[in-house]
């Protein structure tokens, strides 16, 4: 596929995001359009689902991550340790103090991507920092982490590593296909020993 192709399929549907993100009547927005289509090219608002689980896993206080869902939908499962912020609510005030901050690493993530990429868009929009979007969402999370794919026997040693890392993590996560309540996994028990993730992790997106 020529490259002019693959630049369409990306920014054209990002730019329909822009488009549907709700207009805020509220609070001055800080960059542009064509500023945050600049932004999005990069796609470095993007964390892959690996480097989330190996934070949830080693409980690193610096990360916090946002269920951008309905309260419906996160209530009957929701990431460990996650909050909800309906996109919907985004805009209210109690939530300012916790999207307008320099010291936690906010991800946001919802079923794919679309939802958890309006909210970035909206905070990046307001100047606010340190927010992210889940890769793929949870679609490719139970896919990635809770159920991984065995590689061929010819793979790469680094796939190998890839695979070992996310099936203890998805054990150490309740994966095989477990879907756990919120208050489920607050209570979860010992969890296996996981390995450090592999450095180079790169993901499929996904809507």
């Amino acid at each position: 596929m020529k490259p002019r192709t693959l630049l369409a399929l990306f920014v054209i549907p990002m730019g329909l995001i822009i488009a549907a993100v709700p207009q805020n009547t509220t609070k001055p927005y800080k960059l542009t359009a064509e500023e945050l289509l600049s932004e999005v090219n990069t796609r470095t608002q993007y964390v892959t689902p690996d480097a989330v689980a190996d934070m949830i896993v080693k409980k690193d206080p610096s990360l916090r991550l946002i269920d951008v869902r309905s309260q419906d939908e996160y209530e009957k499962y929701s990431l460990p340790g996650a909050i909800n912020i309906p996109v919907t609510d985004l805009l209210s005030d109690q939530y300012t103090d916790i999207l307008d901050q320099d010291v936690k690493m906010n991800i946001f993530y919802s079923n794919g991507t679309l939802t958890a990429n309006e909210a970035w868009m909206i905070t990046r929009q307001l100047g606010y920092n340190n927010n992210f979007v889940l890769e793929g969402g949870l679609n490719y999370w139970f896919d990635a982490i809770m159920n991984p794919q065995k590689p061929a026997s010819t793979s790469s040693d680094e796939e190998f590593a890839k695979y070992d890392f996310r099936k203890s993590a998805g054990q150490a996560l309740g994966g095989g296909g477990v879907v756990q309540s919120a208050q489920d996994q607050n209570t979860a028990s010992a969890k296996p020993v996981v390995k450090s993730a592999p450095k180079k992790k790169k993901a499929a997106g996904g809507c």
